[in-house]
């Protein structure tokens, strides 16, 4: 009885060691993929994720998810949570990261050729301008969204970005706004926060457009997402150019800030990038 009981122990033992190597070599084998690590763009790569099939989100997961609304991982997928605007440079460290088209065109990709896959043009993510509550029917802002919403612009964005960053303005003008008057506006600055890539690049054609009826416009560029609403909604500027309308909205409620779209210009597709892997064949 005693033997039995002796083999009866090693075979737990045996089957119990081979459960945790088995266990361990799961979770060194599983593959990570870098996130934004802000609210709304976090969802935003968890959803084009879930389109993929790599995982499911708990039921009324949408565009506030987080890893933590994470139903089922098959793939045993590690999630690092990083600063959008990094993502980018760690991309060599892990084996996978989605990463806004902004911070991917001003890195050096191109997400229309690089991305292993490309978020469709949700216009809920459409880019917007943003400036102070109460400020959206002075003359130059009215005159900044006409000059924005021309057909130069998106003319522009679609031989500059082939696809890459996509208009989204329906009735695109001819960069003025009939109800102003523009001479009134001479010698007039308008001064306007903005990501390097794309919106900086947009605002000089919108610049020129401007120029021709004597308005200044200023832009001041950032590489971060705090700072360009902060300035704006102290009225140190008129306004920003750099976020979606998701993003806004959660970040006046954690900030207390009063900021509001007055228009959406377009839309940046999110993409899903190789770093260590080069293909989604680890994944499937």
């Amino acid at each position: 009885m005693k033997k039995n009981l002796l083999k009866a122990l090693s075979l737990t033992l045996i089957i119990t060691s081979a459960a945790a190597l088995s266990a361990c070599t799961k979770k060194e084998s599983s593959l990570e993929i870098a996130l934004p690590n802000d609210t709304t763009n976090e969802a935003r790569a968890l959803l084009l994720l879930k389109e993929q099939g790599l995982i499911s989100l708990k039921e009324g997961a949408g565009i506030s998810a987080t890893i933590l609304d994470i139903k089922d991982n098959p793939h045993n997928i590690k999630f690092r949570e990083v600063e959008a605007a990094q993502l980018p440079n760690i991309l060599q460290d892990v084996d996978f990261a989605v990463i806004n088209s902004n911070f991917a065109i001003d890195s050096g990709l191109n997400p229309s050729r690089d991305a292993l896959v490309l978020e469709g043009s949700y216009s809920a993510y459409a880019n917007i301008l943003a400036v102070k509550k109460g400020k959206e029917k002075e003359d130059k802002i009215k005159a900044l969204v006409a000059a924005v919403e021309s057909k130069e612009v998106a003319d522009f964005i679609s031989e500059k970005y082939a696809g890459s960053v996509v208009s989204v303005v329906t009735n695109p003008t001819d960069g003025y706004d009939p109800s102003i008057d523009y001479a009134k506006l001479k010698n007039t600055k308008i001064s306007v926060a903005a990501s390097p890539t794309p919106h900086s690049e947009i605002l000089k054609i919108a610049q020129k457009i401007l120029a021709a009826k004597n308005i200044e416009l200023k832009i001041q560029e950032f590489t971060d997402y705090v700072l360009p609403n902060k300035v704006v909604d102290s009225g140190e500027l008129d306004a920003n150019f750099f976020q979606h309308l998701p993003y806004l909205e959660d970040f006046n409620k954690e900030q207390g800030t009063d900021l509001v779209s007055v228009s959406a210009i377009h839309v940046e597709p999110m993409g899903l990038y190789g770093g260590k892997q080069t293909s989604l064949d680890g994944l499937k």
